[in-house]
């Protein structure tokens, strides 16, 4: 049997095997074991081992057809695999009420993502209000994560008028609020202009150094200017590859 291992700096690794597992090998924030998921007749998502360790970023890349937004749900605890186990910070998630506990510690931006009909600062605010977060600290939240994805000043702006890509940095910043333990986007990449990657980077960037762990999928393989990144190839619902994303020094 073999065992493919990839690391990073300051501690990051990533782990996919189909042999058995050594947990001590490394700390996990989020971990998949002998998983099988079925959608439909003609797939099957099949994962021997995934661990993700805290505070590192993934690059999770794949055809149409892979896998990607499958796996994205299922470690957003928005799916339930037919087999297998998944962990928490080292806790298994079973029941419902375990999926309810752990899904407040992560958060899924999906590639086309649904604004409420009305103004960025309640997009903002919903999840907050669901998490008993009122007033100054609320209004701080929002404001900062608006700042990081260069959308300063759009609070009072209807959501119906963003343009696509305003709507795609408003999700993330909704995202950013929550103040997840872990961040997953699917395809952010997708359609990025030229002024939203610097800024992308940037909140990756100050996500990883503050133990944030990312997860985002990608159609081929990805530069994100100085970071450093693991990455997990899917191909027909399995991970073939396990690479070190080149990386760049920062200026």
């Amino acid at each position: 049997m073999r065992t493919i291992t990839g690391t990073k700096p300051d501690g990051c690794a990533v782990k996919s095997s189909v042999a058995q597992r050594d947990d001590a090998d490394i700390e996990a924030i989020l971990s998949l074991h002998n998983i099988e998921l079925r959608r439909g007749e003609n797939f099957r998502l099949s994962i021997n081992e995934l661990i993700l360790a805290p505070g590192c970023l993934y690059i999770l890349n794949g055809s149409n057809g892979s896998g990607k937004s499958s796996l994205l749900h299922l470690l957003a605890l928005l799916l339930t695999p037919d087999s297998g186990d998944v962990l928490f910070a080292g806790k298994p998630v079973q029941t419902p009420a375990d999926k309810k506990r752990f899904r407040r510690q992560i958060t899924l931006v999906e590639q086309d993502p649904y604004l409420f009909d009305s103004t960025v600062y309640d997009n903002l605010a919903f999840g907050l209000r669901l998490r008993q977060i009122f007033g100054d600290l609320q209004r701080h939240r929002i404001d900062k994560a608006l700042q990081a994805v260069g959308l300063s000043g759009f609070e009072g702006r209807p959501a119906k008028e963003l343009s696509g890509g305003e709507i795609r940095r408003v999700a993330l910043a909704r995202a950013l609020v929550l103040q997840p333990a872990v961040l997953l986007l699917d395809e952010p990449t997708s359609g990025l202009d030229r002024e939203t990657q610097p800024l992308l980077e940037s909140v990756l960037a100050d996500l990883v150094q503050r133990g944030v762990t990312v997860v985002l999928s990608c159609h081929n393989s990805l530069q994100l200017g100085g970071l450093v990144a693991e990455t997990l190839h899917l191909s027909a619902g399995k991970i073939q590859t396990e690479t070190k994303n080149r990386s760049h020094n920062r200026s």
